[in-house]
C-alpha cells in the first residue's frame, strides 16, 4: 500500500545526482554515406560536445578527442558546429572557434588561423564542396570596435585560411547548400529587424569556374514569409519550408521559377530557427520524403509521396522527432518518448522496427524507474480576448506515495525560453524530479510559442511582457479550477526569456506566490543595449523599436516595478553569458535586497546562457526545491 504523505513531501529516486550522472544531450546525428554519427553534451565533462559514430559493430565511439569541445557560438545558440565527409570531421572548437579537419587516426589539425587580439572569427553550419577541395559556411567575424559581420565563406582545404566570402551584404545568413551535381548553392539570408523565423529569403546561384557565385536569384521568401531548411532531392530538385500558407510546409522550387506546396496541411513541418542545422525532413528516393509535423502536443514521423502529395504516418513509440536524416534506405533521428529517454534512433520505414544507438539516459531506460514517471497531457485553456492558448500538465506521481483526499498538488508553472520556441512532450528528467516528489507542473505554450502556426506565433509581435504573462496566469488559474493544483502554492520558473516572464508575472500579477529566474531579463533597454547581434534587433518586434519607444520599455521592464515584487525569488546566473549578460539579474536581486524581500542569487563562474557542468545542474536544481519548500510550500522534503 502506498504511504499517506502531504504532496512535495514524497521521496523519489530521481535525484539530482541522478540527472547530471546518467544524463547526456543528444544534438545534431549527421550521415556519411552509411556511417552515422551524432553529437553528445556531456555534463560530466563540464559540458563538453563530443561528436561520436556508430561502429561496425554497432556501439559508439568518441571521434573527437579531449579536450576538443565540438560547440559553435555563431549567434551565440551556435548548432551546425561539424559535417563529415568521406570519414573526415570539420567542427569548430569552443575554445578558439577555429575550424578543424579530423582525419581518421589522426589528431585536429586547424584549417582557420588563430584570431587577432580583440577579435574572433567563428564558424557554423558548413559543407563541402568537393570539386573545389572547400569547405562552405557561415562566418561570423567580431571586430575590435564591436561590429560584427556575418558572411558565406569558402575555407580552402588545401591551403587553410580565414576564408574566401562568397555572399555579403546581408545581416544573417544560413544553410549553405550544394546541389548533388555541385554547380549551383542555395542558402539563407535575413535583415535586421528580422528574426529568422518572421522573415527570410532563399537565394540560389550558380558557381563558376572560378569558385565565386555567378547569377543569384531569390527563389522564396521576403519580410513576411519565413522560409527554413533548403535542401536538395537526389536528382537536383530545390526544396524548402516556408510559413507563406500560415504553416510552416514543404515546397519545391520549379524549373519554370514557380513554387509548389506539397502537402498542405494546418501544422508545422519544422520549429523556429534557433539553432544552425536543424533537418525536419530527408530524402529516403527522389520520390519519397520523411518528414515530421506537429499534432497534439508532439510531433509524427511520416512518409511523404512527393508526386501524390500523400502523408503516411509512421506508428513508433516516440511522441517526437528532430535531427532527421537518411541513410541506406532507413531514417536516422533523434527521437523523444513521453516515458522513456530521448535517443538516437535508426528506423525502419518499411517495418517500423527500431534501433537505439544511443540513449540520453541508460537510468531512464530502467523499467523500475519508469514507475515514476508520468506523462504530459495537453491542456487548451481560456485566456484573455476570447482566444485560448496550450499547456502540457504533468500530474504528481509516485507509485510508493499517495495524497491526503483532500489535498491539491503545488504547481510549478514553467516557461519557455525564446520566446519564440516551445515546449516538448518528451521525458524531462528534471520534470519528473517534481512530479515524483508529489509537485504538478505545467509547461505552458504561451502565445507567440511555436507548433500552432503563424498566427499564434504573431500574438506576441509588439505584446512580449503581456501575452505571454497573462497565458501563464491564465493557464495557472485553469489548473486550479480543474482541481489539479493548490492556488495557494503555485510558482513561475523559466529561463532567458522565460525568466523575464518569471519576474514579469511577479512583479505585474498578483498570482504566483514566489517563483525562479534562470538568467532571465530585468532591464528590456539595458538588453537592447547590450545584447548580442543575433538577438539585437529582436525587441522591435517583441515591444517596439528603441529608443523610440522607451517609455514602453520601461513600463514592460520588471525592474521599473519591483516594488510591487512581494513574493520570494531565486536568481540563477552565468558569470559568461553574453546573451544576458550577469548585470540583468544582480539589478533585480539589489532591487530586491533593498527591500527585505526573500531572494537567493547563484552565481556560476564558467557558465554561459544555460548550464552545462554537472555540478552546476546539480546545485540549480536542489537548490530550487528547497527554496520552495522551505518559504513557499512549506512541506518537509524527503529524499
Amino acid at each position: 500500500m502506498p504511504e499517506t504523505l502531504p504532496y512535495g513531501a514524497w521521496r523519489s529516486p530521481i535525484t539530482s545526482d541522478l540527472i547530471v550522472a546518467e544524463t547526456v544531450g543528444l544534438g545534431a546525428v549527421l550521415v556519411d554515406g552509411d556511417d552515422i554519427y551524432w553529437t553528445e553534451s556531456r555534463p560530466a565533462e563540464g559540458g563538453r560536445n563530443v561528436l561520436v559514430r556508430r561502429t561496425p559493430d554497432g556501439g559508439p565511439e568518441d571521434v573527437t578527442p579531449a579536450p576538443y569541445n565540438v560547440r559553435t557560438r555563431v549567434h551565440e545558440y551556435g548548432g551546425g558546429a561539424v559535417t563529415v565527409h568521406r570519414g573526415v570531421a570539420y567542427f569548430s572548437h569552443f575554445a578558439d572557434q577555429r575550424l578543424y579537419r579530423l582525419a581518421p587516426g589522426a589528431m585536429p589539425a586547424p584549417l582557420t588561423p588563430q584570431s587577432a587580439a580583440g577579435t574572433s572569427r567563428r564558424y557554423a553550419d558548413g559543407i563541402i564542396d568537393t570539386a573545389s577541395s572547400r569547405w562552405i559556411g557561415v562566418l561570423e567575424a567580431h571586430e575590435p570596435d564591436h561590429r560584427v559581420a556575418n558572411t558565406l565563406v569558402a575555407v580552402d582545404l588545401r591551403q587553410p585560411g580565414a576564408g574566401r566570402i562568397l555572399a555579403q551584404g546581408c545581416d544573417f545568413y544560413a544553410a549553405p547548400r550544394l546541389s548533388p551535381d555541385g554547380a549551383r548553392l542555395a542558402w539563407l539570408s535575413w535583415n535586421h529587424p528580422n528574426m529568422p523565423w518572421v522573415g527570410t529569403e532563399l537565394w540560389l546561384a550558380d558557381i563558376a569556374g572560378d569558385g565565386v557565385l555567378a547569377n543569384p536569384r531569390r527563389v522564396a521568401g521576403g519580410e513576411a514569409e519565413s522560409i527554413a531548411q533548403p535542401q536538395w532531392s537526389p536528382d537536383g530538385v530545390l526544396y524548402f519550408i516556408s510559413d507563406r500558407s500560415g504553416w510552416w510546409n514543404l515546397y519545391r522550387a520549379g524549373s519554370d521559377g514557380a513554387v509548389y506546396l506539397l502537402c498542405p496541411r494546418d501544422s508545422d513541418f519544422c520549429p523556429a530557427q534557433w539553432v544552425f542545422g536543424q533537418s525536419s525532413y530527408a530524402f529516403l528516393s527522389a520520390a519519397q520524403i520523411v518528414c515530421s509535423y506537429g499534432e497534439g502536443a508532439g510531433t509524427v514521423l511520416a512518409r511523404l509521396d512527393i508526386a501524390a502529395g500523400r502523408l503516411t504516418p509512421l506508428t513508433l513509440p516516440y511522441c517526437e522527432f528532430g535531427s532527421i536524416r537518411a541513410a541506406g534506405g532507413k531514417i536516422v533521428c533523434g527521437a523523444g518518448s513521453a516515458t522513456g529517454p530521448g535517443a538516437i534512433v535508426v528506423i525502419d520505414p518499411d517495418s517500423g522496427t527500431t534501433e537505439v544507438l544511443r540513449r540520453s539516459s541508460e537510468a531512464a531506460a530502467d523499467p523500475e524507474l519508469q514507475r515514476y514517471f508520468t506523462p504530459a497531457h495537453q491542456l487548451e485553456f481560456p485566456t484573455e480576448g476570447g482566444l485560448t492558448a496550450f499547456a502540457n500538465y504533468y500530474a504528481p506521481h509516485n507509485p510508493d506515495f499517495a495524497a491526503p483526499a483532500a489535498e491539491r498538488p503545488p504547481l510549478v508553472v514553467k516557461c519557455h525560453g525564446g520566446p519564440t520556441s516551445g515546449a516538448s512532450s518528451s521525458l524531462s528528467l528534471g520534470i519528473q524530479y517534481w512530479t515524483s516528489r508529489g509537485i504538478a507542473v505545467l509547461d505552458v505554450d504561451y502565445g507567440g510559442s511555436t507548433g500552432y502556426g503563424r498566427a499564434y506565433r504573431d500574438r506576441l509581435q509588439g505584446q512580449w511582457g503581456v501575452v505571454d504573462v497573462d497565458d501563464c496566469v491564465n493557464g495557472a488559474r485553469h489548473a486550479v479550477a480543474q482541481g489539479l493544483a493548490d492556488a495557494e502554492r503555485a510558482v513561475i520558473t523559466g529561463g532567458s526569456a522565460g525568466g523575464y516572464t518569471v519576474l514579469a508575472a511577479l512583479a505585474q500579477r498578483d498570482f504566483f506566490k514566489g517563483g525562479a529566474s534562470h538568467y532571465g531579463v530585468s532591464d528590456i533597454a539595458a538588453l537592447a543595449r547590450d545584447t548580442h547581434k543575433f538577438e539585437s534587433r529582436y525587441l522591435d518586434w517583441l515591444i517596439g523599436p528603441y529608443p523610440e519607444e522607451a517609455e514602453l520599455y520601461r513600463d514592460r521592464s520588471p525592474l521599473t516595478h519591483a516594488d510591487g515584487l512581494t513574493s520570494p525569488v531565486i536568481f540563477f546566473q552565468g558569470a559568461d553569458d553574453r546573451v544576458v549578460p550577469p548585470n540583468q539579474t544582480e539589478m533585480m536581486v539589489d532591487a530586491l535586497r533593498r527591500r527585505g524581500i526573500p531572494c537567493g542569487y547563484l552565481l556560476f563562474a564558467g557558465e554561459q546562457h544555460g548550464f552545462r557542468r554537472a555540478e552546476n545542474i546539480k546545485r540549480a536544481l536542489d537548490a530550487e526545491l528547497y527554496f520552495y519548500a522551505v518559504l513557499i510550500f512549506r512541506t518537509r522534503l524527503g529524499f
